[in-house]
């Protein structure tokens, strides 16, 4: 275990070797101490970000008692370093119209880009980072046993079982042991973070977590969560005439007793661990039967795919734009598949620790669609490091975060039939209108049944933090939202003493969950934009940028920015627009909403808000 006053004098040194940033403590605030601080923070966030990185990325392909110490203390040296800087920044405000725009800018970002500040006390700061740390790993290292404390499943088996098994009982066990089991390890170390997150946010000027997340958009927390709003008012009609689809059909698969015809839908039923997509019940959805089904799996299998050829695929990709090949250290550090004899986190992830071009990505890559697709969505987050890594550290980010989750997304958006038949993974395409069908419900079962789940989230945590919801309601509330948004309810009733919400990963890992959302928007605007750079003629669906430098050229350019300016500026140099737009997206599934609209004729769609799970179980 970390020794808490050792750690907290070694904290203490790291802080000190930067004392030019807290010499400004007492000199006049003028544009030229202005400057000199933020590049004075530049160059010490890079230090102590890259200690951070590699420790972390040690113990994520490792986890034991060594790595989660050293995470923790390089998180609580990071976490206490931005204690001190962020009231520093602070301090420049009365003066910023008159700085040059990067200092500016910089300033901006010091202030605003915080997930998370320590409390300016070290004991508490250290506190902070050994609860993060701790959470992060035991959620990887989460296993599922029989009362006998045998036949131990990791997740990885647990997903498999929820996504293919059709027996009710079967998938109730399995939801239930997962939930209950990562549930309770989890809450009370996230009792302590919120208090001790909140703590550190409101010595910076925020009220809360919640309001310091919103803040880092550039926009005030106010004018960003109605900007979310917004968007979700733009497809939840499509949202909810798809849940009165899939409804119909799981009905008639499991009974009015399991799946009430005018009701929310049982979480255990939808394939997927913590029902966020409908993707793996496809099979029971699907539109038109005898249609060719656009899964390249079992060709990955026949042609002997192992991990490392699926990234290459991947990576052939983006060389098609034009953009470079991923470097030489990628093939050697990064983690294709799980270690023999390791606790990790399988969780998939891109990362760069050095902040200089040493990118990687952590999977236990399967060999199956999803996986490659999962690919590509982790080498989008690796080019963009690639290309914005020669930018300061303060600008070694996405425009938003929802960008870093977009451009790999939008890479994905290409892979369409052609594109696979052309890479040799599908033998046959079919564009007549049944098939079009098909394969826009087997993509929206991903993509639009995603969204209310990635609204939801984070939803749930602002609430938490601000202190809204009261910790014996934190599970009752993640529920009503989940009943509100996606229609859907617990397969059994949860009381106070669950905590559901910490069978995610990103609850216990501590990472914020808008990003997917506005991710799952803005892959569509790009995609738009690139296919109008492509010269693409035909409907959006039909797009595959693909061999386009045009495309590529377009794509490096916004990389290339990183969070150099506001998001807007970005968003209007790739697409023209300066606001986030949910118009792309409804008009690549133009098909399917008209066809849904027929198939829910006579349905009454929505759902009837009666769920019961205040008992314990």
């Amino acid at each position: 275990m970390l020794n808490k006053h050792l750690w907290s004098v070694a904290c203490t040194a790291l802080l000190m070797q930067s004392p030019q940033v807290f010499a400004l403590k007492q000199a006049p605030v003028t544009p030229e101490e202005a400057k000199a601080f933020v590049n004075a923070v530049d160059q010490d966030m890079r230090v102590l970000i890259v200690a951070q990185g590699k420790a972390d990325w040690a113990k994520q392909t490792d986890i034991n008692p060594k790595t989660e110490a050293a995470s923790a203390e390089a998180g609580a040296a990071l976490l206490t370093y931005s204690a001190k800087i962020v009231p520093e920044a602070a301090r420049f405000l009365p003066i910023m119209d008159q700085l040059d725009t990067d200092t500016r800018r910089k300033l901006e970002l010091i202030r605003n880009s915080s997930i998370l500040v320590a409390p300016s006390d070290p004991q508490k700061a250290t506190e902070l980072a050994r609860i993060t740390s701790t959470m992060d790993a035991e959620y990887g290292k989460a296993k599922v046993c029989d009362k006998r404390g045998q036949n131990c499943k990791e997740l990885g088996e647990l997903e498999d079982i929820i996504a293919q098994s059709r027996d009710p009982k079967m998938l109730l066990d399995t939801w239930v042991g997962w939930h209950d089991t990562v549930g309770q390890t989890i809450k009370p170390l996230y009792s302590k973070f919120v208090d001790l997150g909140n703590e550190g946010a409101r010595e910076v000027g925020y009220k809360d977590m919640g309001e310091e997340w919103r803040a880092n958009y550039d926009m005030t927390p106010a004018e960003f969560s109605k900007e979310v709003d917004r968007l979700w008012s733009q497809v939840q009609p499509f949202y909810k005439d798809l849940h009165c689809y899939a409804r119909q059909k799981l009905n008639a698969t499991y009974g009015s007793s399991l799946v009430p015809p005018k009701g929310p839908i049982p979480a255990h039923l939808m394939g997927n661990m913590w029902a966020q997509d409908l993707s793996y019940i496809y099979p029971e959805l699907e539109p038109y039967k005898g249609q060719p089904v656009i899964d390249v799996t079992p060709a990955l299998q026949k042609q002997g795919y192992d991990p490392k050829r699926m990234v290459r695929l991947a990576e052939s990709f983006f060389t098609s734009l034009g953009l470079k090949s991923l470097p030489q250290t990628f093939w050697e550090r990064s983690m294709f598949s799980k270690p023999e004899g390791k606790d990790v986190v399988c969780h998939a992830s891109a990362w760069d620790p050095e902040y200089a071009g040493d990118v990687r990505i952590k999977m236990c890559i399967k060999i199956n669609q999803e996986d490659l697709v999962t690919i590509h969505h982790e080498l989008g987050h690796d080019y963009y490091f690639l290309y914005y890594n020669q930018l300061p550290v303060l600008y070694q980010n996405g425009a938003n975060d929802g960008f870093h989750e977009a451009i790999g997304d939008a890479i994905a958006l290409s892979m369409t039939p052609d594109y696979l038949k052309k890479v040799g993974l599908l033998e046959e395409t079919s564009d007549n209108d049944k098939a079009v069908i098909n394969a826009q419900m087997q993509k929206a079962l991903e993509k639009i049944a995603f969204l209310p789940w990635g609204l939801l989230v984070d939803k749930w945590r602002w609430d938490v933090f601000s202190g809204k919801v009261p910790e014996s309601e934190w599970n009752k509330h993640w529920w009503d939202l989940r009943l509100a948004y996606q229609g859907v309810v617990p397969p059994t009733a949860r009381g106070p003493e669950a905590f559901d919400p910490g069978a995610k990963y990103h609850i216990a890992g501590n990472t914020p969950y808008m990003r997917y959302f506005l991710a799952d928007i803005l892959q569509f605007q790009f995609h738009k934009a690139l296919c109008e750079a492509a010269g693409h003629q035909g409907p959006l669906y039909s797009c595959s940028i693909y061999g386009s430098k045009d495309a590529g050229r377009k794509l490096q350019k916004a990389l290339e920015k990183g969070s150099s300016q506001p998001w807007q500026d970005t968003l209007a140099d790739m697409t023209g627009q300066r606001q986030m737009d949910a118009s792309a997206i409804l008009e690549y599934f133009a098909p399917l909403r008209t066809w849904l609209k027929e198939q829910n004729k006579g349905q009454s769609c929505g759902w009837q808000p009666t769920p019961v799970y205040a008992k314990s179980r």
